[in-house]
């Protein structure tokens, strides 16, 4: 049966798996959903945490974030370039 879970369902479902240690087939067969969505809950939650199951376009959110992220690190990165750029120029002026 394919269906449409809530965000609420979901967390519910794997922190039985995650915080109460039940097997991922128990909780399933209990609350009547197929395991490989439970697994594949797990990994989201895993990934996510908090953010995961933001509803629909969630796979929008989730890119969203991703670039959010990387431009983040870009950002980081072009500073520690820049950083990198003036010591050596510092190290070209020492006299030898």
């Amino acid at each position: 049966m394919r269906g449409r879970y809530s965000r609420e369902f979901k967390l519910q479902a794997v922190k039985l798996v995650i915080d109460e240690g039940l097997f991922v087939k128990e909780v399933s067969k209990q609350l009547e959903i197929d395991y490989n969505n439970l697994y594949r809950w797990i990994g989201e939650y895993e990934k996510h945490g908090e953010h995961a199951f933001p509803g629909s376009g969630s796979r929008d959110f989730i890119y969203q974030n991703q670039i959010r992220q990387l431009d983040i690190e870009n950002e980081q990165l072009k500073d520690e370039l820049e950083i990198l750029k003036k010591f050596k120029a510092f190290l070209k002026r020492i006299p030898k």
